[in-house]
């Protein structure tokens, strides 16, 4: 029998081997979500389905399931043993789907985020509905395969946050909702509001670009591993540690969607920037869950780059590339103003207190689709119902509605409950953080190294070293308490709205 270290030396290959098709896939997908051009959608599917399909077997073969009994509570290095077991536990999955139905599923995938991009431009469902169907039918069937306790969907919120159920979101949802409405309300029946049109003017995407790269420099973005580029959906993709991209839709009369987004994604990418480069071209070498993940995005873009000292430190600059008619907007009127609370139809457009709202309306929507108490093409009545009770607002077409989130056309059935559970975690790790050094001081005086360094360290190095409920218990203490971004937002928009 080999020795041990050499069964280590090998299994690393392998492992190097799918990180290799797996950084492939990821900059085809950057790719078809940038740069190509429509005629070119069905060949590049069928190339992504062959390379998925590829690595697809490697994951499930012969090989790997050698390599996991062999390594499997043998080896006494940490990181080989982590991996063996997040391959183990990809390999019981995955093993379970049929490699034909697997390779299917990938080009549909590909194929429906093309034509979602083209019913969102045309506002037509219908046009979409068909691979959505599809879609659905795949997920609830691979979430049988896998097996659950409780909840179909609960198979699928394992694959983006391992051990959050729907039982404990129904839980930890229905009492931010009822903190959150309240609030809402007491801010609608304030009298003094921020002038929103003192924000309005045409701001060139050039300059916007130019302020957005300045930022994301200070805060730590590397632009020698990463890059900006422009996009319908922003999002953020790791190729590698040394090449992690990001990108945004600028709007020229709203400065607020690309200058907050960049700062969004940028916490995506310090995340992945800054794990450990011992997981390299290994399993471990992402972030731990996308709620994490979300939780680093969120705490730059909400809990930092929206803060009155972020301002008291930035607006200067801002100044220097904004139009003529900013330069007579006091920062205390454009502080209360970008941080507006206004119920609106996008997702990504909206403000701090009615954000975790458009997560509730998804999450509730995606729940009963996977349970089968809803059929795709009730979809768009129901979103804009949903919309009208929660927000009390109802989008003008299924473009500003259902159409407008990419996810859904990707399959990915269970990511959205990961952006509110993010903002907890977020909101509960700065609370953490300020306990330690003065956040504000650091962030008013545009010293944001400590703030990273302390982020990298607890959190960021360890990739998927860690899982993240045992993240939160790790930095903070306690487990997921929402009561944390309750506090920080009546904290915040009480001053704000007086």
């Amino acid at each position: 029998m080999k020795q041990i270290d050499t069964i280590e030396k090998d299994f690393l290959e392998l492992l190097k081997e799918m990180d290799s098709y797996r950084e492939v896939i990821a900059l085809t997908h950057w790719d078809m979500r940038t740069k190509i051009p429509k005629n070119g959608v069905e060949q590049r599917s069928e190339v992504v389905g062959f390379l998925a399909h590829k690595l697809h077997k490697l994951e499930t073969s012969e090989k790997m399931k050698n390599y996991i009994d062999q390594l499997k509570g043998k080896t006494t290095n940490p990181i080989i043993q982590k991996a063996v077991e997040e391959c183990e536990e990809k390999y019981n999955k995955n093993s379970k789907i049929p490699s034909d139905e697997f390779k299917e599923y990938v080009m549909l995938q590909s194929k429906s985020e093309a034509i979602w991009q083209e019913a969102r431009e045309k506002a037509d469902f219908a046009l979409f509905q068909p691979y959505l169907e599809q879609l659905v039918e795949y997920n609830k069937k691979f979430a049988n395969y896998w097996g659950y306790e409780d909840n179909i969907y609960d198979a699928l919120l394992h694959n983006f946050e391992p051990g959050v159920t729907t039982k404990m979101l129904d839980e930890v949802f229905s009492k931010l909702r009822v903190s959150l409405t309240d609030l809402v309300e007491k801010v609608n029946q304030s009298k003094s509001k921020p002038d929103p049109t003192i924000l309005q003017g045409h701001f060139p995407k050039e300059k916007q670009e130019a302020f957005s790269v300045e930022v994301l420099k200070q805060i730590g973005y590397d632009f020698n591993s990463g890059r900006l580029d422009d996009t319908i959906h922003p999002f953020e993709i790791t190729l590698n540690s040394n090449d992690v991209r990001i990108t945004t839709r600028y709007d020229e009369e709203d400065f607020r969607m690309a200058i907050f987004g960049i700062i969004h994604e940028g916490g995506h990418a310090l995340y992945e920037q800054n794990i450990s480069k011992e997981l390299a071209r290994t399993p471990l070498a992402t972030g731990t869950s996308m709620g994490i993940h979300e939780s680093q995005s969120l705490f730059w873009e909400n809990l930092i780059s929206r803060s009155k000292p972020f301002w008291e430190h930035y607006y200067d600059l801002f100044k220097s590339y904004a139009p003529e008619t900013f330069q007579h907007v006091g920062l205390d009127d454009f502080y209360r103003s970008i941080n507006e609370v206004k119920p609106s139809f996008i997702r990504i457009e909206a403000d701090e207190l009615t954000y975790a709202l458009h997560i509730m309306i998804r999450y509730e929507l995606e729940k009963g689709l996977i349970n089968g108490d809803i059929a795709v093409n009730d979809l768009p009545d129901l979103w804009n119902k949903l919309m009208v009770e929660y927000l009390g607002i109802e989008p003008p077409t299924d473009r500003e509605g259902v159409l407008q989130d990419i996810h859904w056309s990707g399959g990915d059935f269970g990511y959205f409950p990961s952006y509110a559970l993010g903002y907890m975690y977020a909101a509960q790790i700065y609370h953490t953080l300020a306990d330690e050094m003065n956040v504000e001081q650091l962030v008013a005086s545009g010293n944001f190294a400590p703030i990273l360094e302390w982020l990298s360290k607890n959190i960021h190095q360890y990739g998927k070293m860690k899982k993240p409920l045992e993240i939160i218990e790790d930095v903070t203490k306690e487990q997921l308490n929402p009561d944390y971004l309750v506090k920080y937002l009546t904290k915040k928009y009480t001053a704000i709205y007086q």
